[in-house]
């Protein structure tokens, strides 16, 4: 009979032990899925954030008719300063970038017709290097100065950032949709001067 009872002993023990090694398992399984859902978002692939921020109306650059009886007034339309098409990195990226100056003097970024994917920790930087095509040019934009402007508002339409006081407009080459978590840029602009 004692020897029945330590068999039993033994049996008792190695379930409650696998019992305790599946539920830890199980446990710590469940902890990363959650974990990585968090970090990957993964359905943000299926989400888009449709903006309609209003844009500048900036004069063409034709010429202007004139009076001879006019006297010559200071221009108080906003002016765009620098402008460049977006290209794909990470994800792919349309629409247009475009610095603007606004009558009061105070400076905007304006993104025209933003086309990309959603994703994690979106942001609007202002960067000093050049936009690069192709997976070459996905880290960059972290290796030099940078400037950011805010999140990302949304993935499609128009959007207005406004400029800081210390952001001096004229010193940054280029804009990228940033991913913060996971450095990488979605999409860049080379800024182009128009207009100083």
């Amino acid at each position: 009979m004692i020897l029945g009872s330590g068999a039993l002993t033994r049996t008792v023990i190695r379930r409650l032990f696998t019992r305790s090694v599946t539920l830890t398992v199980v446990a710590v399984l469940g902890i990363a899925a959650a974990g990585a859902l968090y970090w990957f978002q993964p359905w943000r692939l299926f989400t888009d954030t449709v903006v309609t921020d209003t844009l500048s109306v900036v004069p063409s650059a034709g010429p202007q008719p004139s009076s001879a009886s006019a006297a010559p007034t200071r221009d108080l339309s906003p002016v765009v300063i620098a402008e460049g098409p977006f290209v794909s990195h990470e994800h792919d990226t349309s629409g247009t970038a475009r610095i603007v100056r606004n009558a009061d003097g105070s400076h905007q970024l304006e993104l025209a017709g933003l086309d990309t994917s959603d994703g994690p920790d979106l942001r609007v930087w202002l960067s000093d290097q050049p936009v690069r095509t192709g997976p070459a040019g996905w880290g960059v934009f972290d290796d030099g100065e940078h400037a950011e402007l805010g999140r990302l508002k949304g993935n499609h339409g128009d959007q207005v950032y406004r400029f800081p006081d210390a952001v001096d407009p004229q010193a940054w080459r280029s804009v990228s949709i940033w991913c913060k978590r996971f450095a990488v840029s979605f999409g860049a602009a080379q800024l182009s001067v128009v207009s100083s």
